[in-house]
């Protein structure tokens, strides 16, 4: 399984577990340790997770952090939890601030197993920022969000890498903000930006308070539009991708000087897999190509990633999905309508090859 769905599968175990997650203990054993686990580090090796890190700074002596992700004997993540309940700011991260800067770590995460802030020093070298430059509720991560999560995981950990994405995240993560709460409630200099633009008059309490109301209202409707305009051109590829996998479907039998024969059947098997592929993989990326005993359903029109192979040409009809050592498991099927109870199986092997592209090599 990808990056992706572990991820999102923690979110909705999360989400289903928490009314009964009582204690920060609790919060840290159901809900934290799991995250740092599909972060690809193990929390059972002290040499890679250090629970319970003690870092004395001045008369603060004895304290401790609740884990530390380690590299080289050294911190490179310092993580402070709360309870699941208990609301995040800075008041709560008062230990991460302290000991920021008497480690060599160089972020530093206050989490309550729900909504994790990320921190680092942009401002000020070696002292961490008040303001996180990432975070995320993991009960409703976005893609985007995973993405720039992913450049935490120990396969992919590079801290060059993300110091130089950490500045445009931290201000695209405040503006978010700013440009939700003035949707939501305009303020006052807001208003006046696009009242003094359409309005002749001055602008006084009155037409302020008008505009406000139309202002929020013109941005209701705009954001309306926009689904709208997105919703339509979302159906017309969906009508474009359908009119072609007809036109497929119609196509007479194709057969080609070495005698192979691509039937109408075969066709329709591909476009079934394409369609079940199509869930999680851009259907450009899933191709055919036929052979005398069977018909193989490739990834990236590569025949060394072969998802599965068609075998209609006899009485009886077979799928063939390949195992990691490329051997052929074979089922029968009774119908083309059964190819959908491999849907698992397909997706599982398509993600394979992505992850031994991805996965750096020892």
């Amino acid at each position: 399984m990808d990056f992706k769905n572990q991820i999102k599968m923690l979110g909705e175990r999360v989400a289903k577990l928490k009314d009964q997650v009582h204690t920060e203990e609790a919060t840290k054993n159901a809900f934290i340790m799991p995250f740092i686990k599909e972060l690809g580090y193990d929390v059972f090796n002290p040499f890679e997770v250090t629970p319970e890190l003690v870092a004395d700074v001045g008369i603060k002596q004895g304290e401790k952090i609740d884990y530390a992700i380690m590299e080289k004997g050294e911190p490179i993540i310092l993580i402070e939890c709360k309870h699941h309940a208990a609301p995040l700011n800075v008041n709560n991260a008062s230990q991460l601030f302290r000991y920021f800067h008497t480690t060599k770590a160089k972020f530093s995460i206050l989490t309550n197993g729900i909504e994790y802030r990320f921190y680092t020093d942009l401002v000020e070298v070696n002292k961490m920022d008040e303001k996180p430059f990432f975070a995320f509720d993991i009960t409703d991560i976005k893609d985007n969000q995973i993405e720039e999560l992913k450049k935490f995981h120990k396969a992919h950990y590079d801290f060059e890498n993300i110091v130089t994405t950490a500045s445009d995240l931290k201000y695209t993560f405040e503006l978010k903000k700013l440009i939700e709460s003035e949707f939501t409630n305009p303020g006052t200099d807001f208003v006046k930006h696009f009242a003094k633009q359409v309005y002749p008059g001055m602008i006084t309490a009155k037409i302020l308070e008008q505009f406000t109301s139309l202002t929020k209202k013109s941005l209701q409707q705009y954001i309306s539009d926009l689904i709208t305009d997105r919703l339509k051109s979302a159906l017309t590829k969906e009508d474009a991708v359908t009119k072609e996998q007809d036109a497929a479907l119609s196509e007479p039998v194709k057969e080609d000087a070495s005698g192979i024969v691509t039937t109408e059947e075969e066709l329709e098997g591909f476009m079934i897999v394409k369609t079940i592929l199509r869930q999680k993989f851009p259907a450009t990326r899933i191709a055919y190509r036929d052979a005398l005993s069977y018909f193989a359903i490739l990834l990236d029109n590569n025949n060394r990633k072969t998802i599965c192979r068609l075998y209609f040409n006899g009485t009886k009809k077979y799928i063939a999905i390949l195992d990691e050592q490329k051997k052929e498991v074979k089922s029968e099927i009774a119908s083309l309508d059964d190819l959908f109870n491999f849907s698992e199986a397909l997706l599982q092997t398509v993600a394979n090859y992505d992850k031994k592209e991805t996965v750096p090599q020892e």
